[in-house]
């Protein structure tokens, strides 16, 4: 059973390496995909160096775009399909406690939990937001709404992608996922990234993440009633 790593990346060169080299000592991995998001830093170069393959968009897609290429690449190969960001560094290692149910077939469908990062300044509304719809929208009670660290079964990514733009892929990719009748299983993990401060980068983050959560979750009422 083909397993698939993709890792979209936007100037991530200060952890892809790590993140990569973290994925390829997974032994249930196949391949490691980087789908390089226009970064300007030399993103690409390093996780090709680190031994991923690296797919290269000219044009920033955002999260959702840049997942979508990457899935539109390997969607012949990927029985099961994780998904992983960028700046997990060694922590990446972990995506095996997520991989391991899915093919043992006790879950269609895993996401990572993890620790609040130490100075996280958000104050946890996109978060309420995107559970709530969650809720509302499939019944599921989602603890981590936005955690991207996942693993897929072939049967859960098909029915739930296309992936949603942006910030939404999570709440989409849930929502879906939980409808289709798909089993979901939330797994503790000590992963860890890079937390937005309380300063202006940091509003000006989550208000994007705000808005494209709630446009996600429109459009997935949408599909509902249709």
């Amino acid at each position: 059973m083909s397993v698939i790593v993709l890792i979209p990346a936007h100037n991530e060169a200060a952890t892809i390496t790590a993140t990569v080299a973290a994925a390829l000592t997974l032994s249930a991995v196949d391949r490691v995909v980087v789908i390089d998001d226009a970064s300007e830093d030399g993103t690409p170069a390093l996780a090709r160096e680190a031994g991923a393959e690296v797919l290269v968009l000219e044009t920033n897609l955002g999260k959702g775009g840049a997942l979508q290429a990457g899935l539109n690449t390997v969607r012949d190969d990927a029985e099961v399909l994780v998904l992983l960001d960028g700046d997990l560094g060694t922590t990446a290692a972990e995506a095996a406690v997520l991989i391991e149910p899915v093919l043992a077939g006790e879950a269609d469908m895993t996401i990572a939990t993890l620790p609040r990062p130490a100075g996280s300044g958000g104050f946890g509304l996109v978060k309420g937001l995107a559970r709530s719809g969650i809720r509302i929208l499939s019944g599921f009670e989602a603890s981590a709404p936005l955690s991207g660290q996942r693993a897929l079964s072939r049967q859960a990514w098909e029915v739930a992608t296309p992936f949603a733009r942006g910030y939404g892929v999570e709440v989409a990719l849930t929502v879906r996922a939980a409808r289709t009748g798909q089993r979901l299983l939330e797994v503790p993990t000590t992963m860890g990234h890079a937390a937005t401060g309380r300063d202006l980068a940091g509003f000006m983050h989550r208000g994007r993440q705000f808005v494209q959560v709630g446009l996600a979750l429109m459009q997935l009422s949408l599909e509902r009633r249709g």
